[in-house]
């Protein structure tokens, strides 16, 4: 395991130093997410919904925001942590994400351990003129050892963002 978290690491220290940035910052965004929960271990599959406000300020590379999922399984997943987006060209975003997570839904068939969970996030998007953008992401939930068992869950994801000017425009 830390030989792969190694590798992505470090594969992530390389794109950041390298990548071009985009002309122009991005603004704030509402992003839906929906995919598949557990994908790796099997234990508790079901699909997972998440939304989440990602500001457009920056401290330094950081972008804060603010993340909540739920699992059909019933587990759900609160939290708030930063993101970096790293552009390539006008159009494609990688953006690696790390939010603590308070985690309630235990169920007969998966226990992630601890009530703090951490999830880390791989998203890669295509960025449209309007800003709104389109990607897929895979993510690690885990306790960090925190509790007795730490099993740990993986995410795959469909996101859309969407300009949170654009909606609340609307109102």
């Amino acid at each position: 395991m830390s030989i792969k978290l190694e590798f992505v690491a470090t594969i992530l220290s390389v794109a950041i130093l390298l990548a071009p940035s985009a002309d122009a910052d991005d603004p704030d965004y509402l992003t839906l997410s929906a995919g598949w929960f557990d994908l790796n271990r099997q234990k508790d599959q079901g699909a997972e919904f998440s939304m989440e406000y990602r500001s457009d300020k920056k401290f330094w590379w950081f972008k804060p925001f603010v993340h909540a999922a739920g699992v059909s399984n019933g587990m759900t997943f609160l939290g708030a942590g930063v993101l970096i987006d790293v552009y390539f060209g006008r159009r494609w975003v990688v953006t690696p994400s790390f939010v603590p997570t308070w985690w309630q839904g235990k169920t007969s068939d998966l226990d992630l351990g601890h009530a703090l969970e951490f999830r880390s996030r791989l998203e890669a998007a295509y960025r449209f003129d309007d800003r709104s953008r389109l990607g897929i992401s895979f993510s690690h939930s885990s306790n960090a050892s925190l509790g007795a068992t730490n099993p740990g869950t993986e995410s795959l994801m469909v996101n859309y963002s969407i300009p949170f000017k654009s909606i609340s425009s609307i109102f």
